[in-house]
């Protein structure tokens, strides 16, 4: 109804002129006549954009990446500088300890444990009073968010205490909240597949029974998914690499919290396929009126340009106000 009533006071009754020249017509009628040109130069730039998304590595950023001036930042500083990157993130051990149990072989774990690259210092065994459970301390060489250290809790987890434990029956547990964001990490990374192939599948299906083809929807699926690819590029150089985070108030040099690429999916795929089809719809709907479809794409890149632009747009500033913000 408003988009009648409006129609009526502009035009005073009258249909739009669908043919009047405009700066979209013209620049789709332009892309219309170098279609490979255009077309390889976007596709080129895109790509570029998302390059970085190959070194995307998940993790939990610690607090070594707050501003400067902050209390949690200074106190992070000190505790490296005095001990260590990695007293900020020791790695808690903890095991039960049977009836009968030797404490060599509690021993055994601890001299394991500290021949192994990448550990600073471990702890002797604590045993409980009751002494059904002993815990040690390690404190890596690196710091809770570096590659290393998770590297380094897969180790322990895996041949060093597999190998240091082996014809007893102790069976050691890593702990610390570095291990759990390599747990956490991990679980989200090993669902990512199944998250994004569902969510792609059902978008292509819905496509595919809106337009009856089958070329359409799978550019469209083609063409989101490069731009989150360049989206996740962005977020890889900019927190990752650090490129241009002093501009935003954040350094970079830390993983990606690992909710951070199914948010982003879910968001920036939601709105560009949102505009995707309300394009698509509109072409449909001038190839159904004209039945030529080189004047369907241009008229209706035309008809939707200024309403998609300034959707965008508002996304743009709505999403852009949390840059003044300076928690990453």
């Amino acid at each position: 109804l408003i988009g009648l009533a409006w129609r009526r006071v502009v035009h005073h009754g009258k249909a739009p002129d669908r043919h009047r020249p405009s700066s979209f017509a013209r620049y789709g009628n332009w892309l219309q006549q170098r279609p490979w040109v255009t077309g390889a130069f976007a596709l080129g730039v895109m790509l570029l954009i998302a390059l970085p998304m190959l070194s995307l590595r998940l993790g939990f950023s610690d607090e070594g990446n707050f501003p400067e001036d902050t209390t949690t930042r200074r106190a992070y500083d000190l505790l490296a500088e005095g001990f260590g990157p990695g007293f900020n993130g020791p790695l808690l051990l903890v095991t039960e300890v049977p009836d009968g149990t030797d404490p060599a072989t509690l021993e055994r774990v601890t001299t394991a444990v500290a021949g192994t690259d990448g550990v600073a210092f471990v702890s002797p065994a604590v045993v409980s009073d009751d002494g059904t459970v002993a815990r040690w301390f390690a404190i890596p060489e690196t710091s809770p968010q570096d590659a290393a250290t998770y590297s380094l809790v897969r180790e322990l987890r895996g041949p060093v205490l597999e190998g240091a434990t082996e014809g007893t029956d102790l069976d050691v547990l890593v702990s610390s909240g570095t291990a759990i964001g390599v747990d956490f990490s991990e679980y989200l990374a090993a669902r990512y597949p199944l998250f994004f192939g569902v969510i792609l599948g059902l978008s292509f299906l819905l496509l595919m029974a809106v337009f009856r083809s089958v070329l359409v929807p799978l550019k469209a699926v083609f063409v989101n998914l490069l731009s989150i690819g360049a989206a996740y590029g962005v977020v890889v150089a900019v927190f990752s690499w650090g490129w241009g985070g002093s501009l935003i108030g954040v350094s970079g040099g830390g993983p990606i919290e690992p909710f951070i690429p199914m948010m982003l999916f879910a968001i920036v795929f939601g709105l560009s396929m949102d505009y995707e089809v309300f394009l698509l719809s509109r072409i449909k709907e001038e190839y159904d009126r004209t039945g030529d479809n080189a004047s369907a794409v241009g008229d209706g890149l035309a008809l939707t340009a200024r309403v998609i632009t300034a959707a965008a747009l508002i996304m743009v500033v709505v999403f852009g106000s949390f840059l003044l913000e300076s928690d990453r």
